[in-house]
């Protein structure tokens, strides 16, 4: 992929390229947004413009601000084999990137480039540096090497320390909230909606929500696994080091859990701004101030219910975020929250 192939980022792009265009580009970025796999489709594609033999350039002979995605350093780059290119991410069992990974790669950082002008280190899913690896990462982010670009991804950017976050020169890639409603998820809704519209009497009718729940989100998780699973180097390179196909299998299960978490966050939301339309609606509130106001299934429940059992409901989700966010088990954690629901 390309710059041009971003046209929702549009805004933060342009920003980047101008820094690229005025040969002003700092020597750590730090790229936060909702999408962790955009993210770094968009750090691979600033590794390729830094590097690509045969650049879009704004006037003959000028700095690139785009690659052609089609030489063969951007096909290394996107192949994970760019010698001069290296990525980190979080270990699959701790789900967090230790000082060991950290002190490789600034090993690896400070060496000259062997194949390209630049070398580029990029950090997947920030945001999981242990303490640890974070100080010792601090002094590299105040002296990095020369020709040297430093890339950080995140999507929840809270919890990087803000002695990193200084340092960085921060760009939001973050789409805006009715993304979540597009498609599935939007679809989803309406489905899980009617369902909660109806009577409530029952077990079996709560049980029916909870049903419908838990296959979006095992559609959820095929889907990424398969995405995920594509676009691994394990997909592309068979006659590997060991050492390294064992490496990007832990990567691998560690991406999966982490999209997985968040796009659950997502759908977890979307039900939340739903229930929300239930509160407003107990209190009488509704046209512009509603998420959904095409759905008449939030009317159907705030008919049954008051005002503070509304806000319970919506209390009852957020604890289930704070919840799933620990090590629980997740069905459990759902089948309870469900169950207190005032539908």
């Amino acid at each position: 992929m390309a710059f041009v192939d971003f046209p929702e980022q549009k805004q933060s792009v342009d920003l980047l390229q101008r820094s690229l265009e005025r040969g002003r580009l700092a020597h750590a970025y730090l790229f936060a947004g909702h999408q962790l796999t955009e993210l770094e489709a968009l750090a691979r594609t600033l590794a390729k413009t830094l590097n690509c033999q045969n650049p879009v350039r704004q006037t003959p002979g000028g700095p690139a601000i785009d690659c052609c995605d089609q030489c063969t350093t951007c096909r290394k780059i996107d192949g994970h084999s760019h010698g001069d290119v290296h990525w980190v991410r979080p270990e699959s069992k701790s789900r967090v990137i230790t000082i060991d990974q950290m002190r490789e790669l600034m090993q690896a950082i400070n060496l000259k480039p062997s194949e390209a002008e630049y070398k580029v280190a990029v950090i997947e899913a920030a945001d999981r540096l242990n303490v640890q690896a974070a100080n010792a990462f601090l002094k590299t982010l105040e002296e990095p090497p020369a020709k040297s670009i430093l890339i950080l991804l995140t999507t929840d950017s809270q919890r990087i320390l803000e002695t990193i976050i200084s340092r960085c020169l921060r760009l939001n890639f973050a789409a805006e909230s009715g993304r979540l409603l597009a498609g599935p998820h939007g679809e989803w809704l309406k489905s899980f909606g009617e369902l909660a519209g109806a009577e409530q009497k029952s077990l079996m009718s709560r049980y029916r929500l909870l049903g419908a729940l838990l296959k979006r989100l095992g559609e959820l998780k095929e889907e990424i696994e398969k995405g995920l699973t594509a676009r691994s180097p394990l997909e592309k390179y068979d006659d590997v080091d060991p050492k390294l196909r064992e490496k990007w299998e832990d990567e691998l299960v560690a991406a999966i859990e982490a999209e997985y978490r968040l796009q659950r966050s997502d759908l977890l939301v979307v039900l939340q701004w739903w229930m929300r339309d239930v509160w407003l609606q107990t209190l009488s509130l509704g046209g512009d101030l509603l998420n959904f106001p095409q759905m008449t299934s939030a009317g159907q429940v705030a008919k049954r219910i008051s005002p503070g059992q509304a806000m319970e409901n919506l209390q009852v989700l957020e604890r289930i975020q704070r919840l799933l966010g620990s090590n629980v088990q997740e069905a459990l954690t759902l089948e309870v929250g469900l169950l207190k629901l005032n539908l």
